[in-house]
C-alpha cells in the first residue's frame, strides 16, 4: 500500500492547476449524484460504468442503459467511484500528482491526457475481462496515467507518503512509484481479488508513459536545468 502526501514541487508555467481541480471537483460531484441522487448508485453504475460483457455485445442491459453509447463508457466510468474511500484514494494522487504533469502540458492537454490514459486503461480491462459482467469504475486508469508521467518528469523528487501500514516516508519518487507499481503488477498477475480493475492500473500506466513525451511543453534546454538543479537540491 502507498498513499502519496506531498512533493512539493512548485508550479512553473501556470498559477492555478485548473484541469486538476476541474477533474477533482467532477469526480466528487459525480460521486454525489450517485449515492444521493435521484437514481441510486445501482442506476448510475450500470448506466454509466464499463461492463466489458456488454461492450462487446455478448450481453444487453435492459432498455435505457447503458445512458450513453456503450463506446463511451470506456470514459464515463472513469468518473464513477463506488465508495469513499475509494473517490479520496484517487483524488489524493490526483491531487499529489497532477498539478506538476499539468504544469508540463497545460490545462486542456492534462484533461485529454487524463481522458486518454483513463480510456486505454479501460479498453485494457475490457479486453482482458472481455466476457466480464461486473462494472469497471474509478479514476485509477487516468491516475496511473498521471503516477508515471510524474515519474517520468520527476524520478528524483522526493515524495513524502505513506507505505505498507502507513509508515510515514520520504523517499525519492522512482522508488516510492516504483514500489506502487510493483504492487499493482503482482496483483494484476498473480492475485486473486478480480474485484478491482489491476489490468487498467498498468494499462493507465503505459499509456501516460508514452504519451508525456508527446505531450509536455516542448523541451526548454534553460528549464531542464533548473528542474535537474531542484531534483539534486538537499531536502
Amino acid at each position: 500500500m502507498f498513499l502519496p502526501l506531498h512533493d512539493g514541487v512548485p508550479l512553473k508555467n501556470m498559477k492555478t492547476p485548473s484541469g486538476t481541480r476541474l477533474l477533482i471537483v467532477t469526480c466528487v460531484v459525480v460521486y454525489l449524484l450517485t449515492f444521493y441522487g435521484p437514481l441510486g448508485p445501482d442506476a448510475m453504475i450500470a448506466g454509466l460504468g464499463l461492463i466489458p460483457s456488454v461492450l462487446f455485445g455478448t450481453e444487453i442491459l435492459p432498455e435505457g442503459y447503458p445512458f450513453v453509447p456503450v463506446s463511451l463508457t470506456l470514459l464515463t466510468n472513469i468518473f464513477l467511484h463506488v465508495s469513499l474511500f475509494h473517490l479520496l484514494g484517487n483524488m489524493l494522487f490526483l491531487w499529489v500528482f497532477g498539478d506538476n504533469v499539468e504544469d508540463a502540458m497545460g490545462h486542456g492537454r492534462f484533461i485529454v491526457f487524463f481522458l486518454l490514459c483513463g480510456g486505454f486503461a479501460s479498453l485494457v480491462h475490457a479486453l482482458i475481462e472481455g466476457e466480464s459482467h461486473h462494472p469497471l469504475v474509478g479514476a485509477s486508469g487516468g491516475v496511473s496515467g498521471v503516477v508515471a508521467a510524474y515519474l517520468i518528469l520527476y524520478p528524483r523528487v522526493r515524495i513524502w507518503g505513506l507505505f505498507l501500514k502507513g509508515i510515514p516516508l520520504r523517499l525519492p519518487a522512482y522508488w516510492a512509484i516504483g514500489f506502487w507499481f510493483v504492487l499493482q503488477f503482482i496483483a494484476a498477475f498473480f492475485g486473486e481479488d478480480r474485484g478491482v480493475g489491476w489490468f487498467a492500473h498498468l494499462g493507465g500506466f503505459v499509456a501516460g508513459a508514452l504519451l508525456i513525451p508527446l505531450m509536455r511543453h516542448r523541451y526548454d534546454p534553460l528549464l531542464a536545468r533548473i528542474e535537474t538543479q531542484e531534483m539534486k537540491a538537499p531536502r
